[in-house]
């Protein structure tokens, strides 16, 4: 089997890693520079690593020490997160600005030094500060030690990965184009040859396609034209094997799908657009790459895959329903069954009062209607060296006020409260967290991501969470694991952690 990483951002074939059985220190130099791109029939400047749209691949095996020195050559003040690594003890080197950092100015360096324990698969990073992850992000690639099978079947013959994002997400504009590997497709303008990516295979053989939503705000529906995809691995954990036509990838999840190029050889087209259930205007078009067999003249016309609708709910329910841990007693499924501490969280849309902003007002973002306050130093570094006044540690386990939160959109008394406010777990607690959307100007999807830790999707649901109901359906036996997950339009999802690791 041959491993494939897509950013519906990248696909290239990777090398294989030094075969050497003791942990290694990978090292790698980061350039944070601006480059012209030409996408679309111009040219514009967007932020980098190396030049390169997407950036580098970061190549590690489980148990590695990872130490990547990233010099600030931009303009913008950078930092980079490491998405999904654990970081056990280790905040410093996460990565968000203001929160474990203090950004990277311009012309100065910092080195992120970490370890690889107890993980391998596919995660990414990107930029943590302003919008700037659009263009800075790539994969981190981690393969389990020599001598480790893959728990599936078919084993890889080589490595390569596969980036899926979007270059521009809805917050502030409708984007102009989905990429995959950082190239929209032929259906774009100006983009026929130099602008679509393809990926050459051989008739037979059978490949790890690594994807990565890189996008800022969309979920995307994938698929490849006349193959089946077998999904074993979500955000760098296996799960229980499944064969699907198409799948649904939420920013900052990571999907690994293993496929047999067993087809007529020709040249097929893989597909990516968003998933929108809400009322909001999206951009649908459709993002192309090429599935090319060897031997096959450029000249054959692709076939389309056939990607579920823009809205298709049913579809995505279906989908999620198959995500499960793979629960061995190599890879368990540590599930809390018991409950130290219940938090109940709201997202929600709000307008808050703006002198300078277009009609006095300005579109925020809260959850338990509280938005925060982006602090001026970091907030570990607060917290380590005992700084006061930077942070409240009031933030509330539920709503102040409870309201019917998926009833009729609500469009009056939409501010906020403001702060910099946190929730102070006990070590080694058991957290269960239901993330609630909101009708607050409208519903909407939301990506929410655990730094430092990965937890279990326990539930979700449609309308109200029913505290009394609803936990009698959870999956506490092998529901899947992940770092990030997406609320879904008009409902909820309940997950649960243990939090043991301090600083995150």
């Amino acid at each position: 089997m041959i491993v494939f990483y897509f950013t519906i951002v990248a696909i290239s074939v990777s090398l294989l890693l030094p075969t050497t059985a003791e942990a290694a220190v990978k090292k790698y130099q980061f350039d944070v520079v601006v480059k012209n791109v030409s996408r679309l029939c111009h040219a514009k400047p967007i932020v980098t690593v190396n030049g390169r749209y997407p950036g580098p691949t970061v190549y590690a095996r489980e148990g590695d020490r990872v130490i990547i020195n990233v010099t600030n050559h931009a303009k913008y003040n950078m930092s980079i997160h490491w998405h999904g690594v654990k970081q056990l003890r280790n905040g410093w080197a996460d990565g968000p600005a203001y929160i474990t950092q203090c950004p990277i100015q311009s012309g100065n360096s910092y080195s992120y030094d970490f370890n690889i324990t107890g993980q391998r698969g596919t995660l990414w990073w990107h930029a943590h500060i302003l919008w700037l992850r659009a263009t800075v992000h790539g994969a981190l690639v981690i393969m389990p030690p020599l001598g480790v099978p893959y728990p599936f079947p078919n084993q890889p013959h080589g490595e390569a990965e596969l980036n899926q994002g979007n270059t521009l997400g809805l917050p502030p504009n409708m984007s102009d184009a989905h990429t995959i590997n950082g190239k929209p497709g032929p259906l774009f303008p100006c983009s026929q040859d130099k602008h679509t990516y393809a990926l050459e295979v051989e008739w037979g053989k059978t490949y790890l396609l690594r994807i990565i939503n890189a996008a800022l705000n969309d979920e995307l529906f994938f698929a490849i034209a006349g193959h089946n995809m077998t999904v074993v691995e979500i955000d760098a954990v296996y799960c229980k094997p499944f064969t699907t036509d198409a799948l649904l990838i939420a920013p900052g999840q990571t999907t690994n799908v293993i496929v047999r190029a067993n087809r007529a050889p020709g040249r097929y087209f893989m597909a990516t657009r968003p998933f929108m259930d809400a009322p909001i205007p999206v951009d649908n078009k459709t993002a192309t790459a090429i599935l090319q067999y060897k031997g096959v003249p450029t000249t054959i016309l692709p076939l389309l895959p056939r990607l579920p609708t823009p809205n298709d709910t049913d579809f995505a329910g279906a989908y999620l329903d198959k995500l499960r841990s793979l629960n061995t007693p190599q890879f368990p499924a540590n599930v809390p069954l018991t409950v130290d501490r219940r938090l109940f969280y709201t997202i929600g849309l709000g307008m808050n009062p703006c002198a300078t902003c277009v009609n006095g007002t300005r579109l925020t973002a809260s959850l338990n209607n509280i938005t925060f306050v982006m602090p001026t130093i970091g907030l570990l570094q607060a917290h380590y060296f005992g700084i006061k006044g930077v942070f409240r540690l009031d933030f509330p386990d539920k709503p102040v006020t409870a309201f019917n939160y998926t009833g009729a959109p609500l469009t009056a008394n939409l501010g906020t409260s403001k702060g910099t406010r946190l929730s102070k777990v006990a070590f080694n607690s058991t957290v269960e967290l239901v993330l609630q959307d909101t009708n607050l100007l409208t519903v909407e999807s939301h990506p929410f991501h655990l730094h430092g830790y990965n937890f279990y999707v326990v539930g979700r649901g449609i309308g109200n969470f029913d505290p009394a109901k609803d936990p009698a359906k959870f999956n506490l036996v092998d529901p899947p694991e992940r770092n990030t997950v997406g609320v879904p339009t008009g409902g909820w999802t309940a997950i649960r952690f243990r939090a043991d690791n301090p600083g995150n």
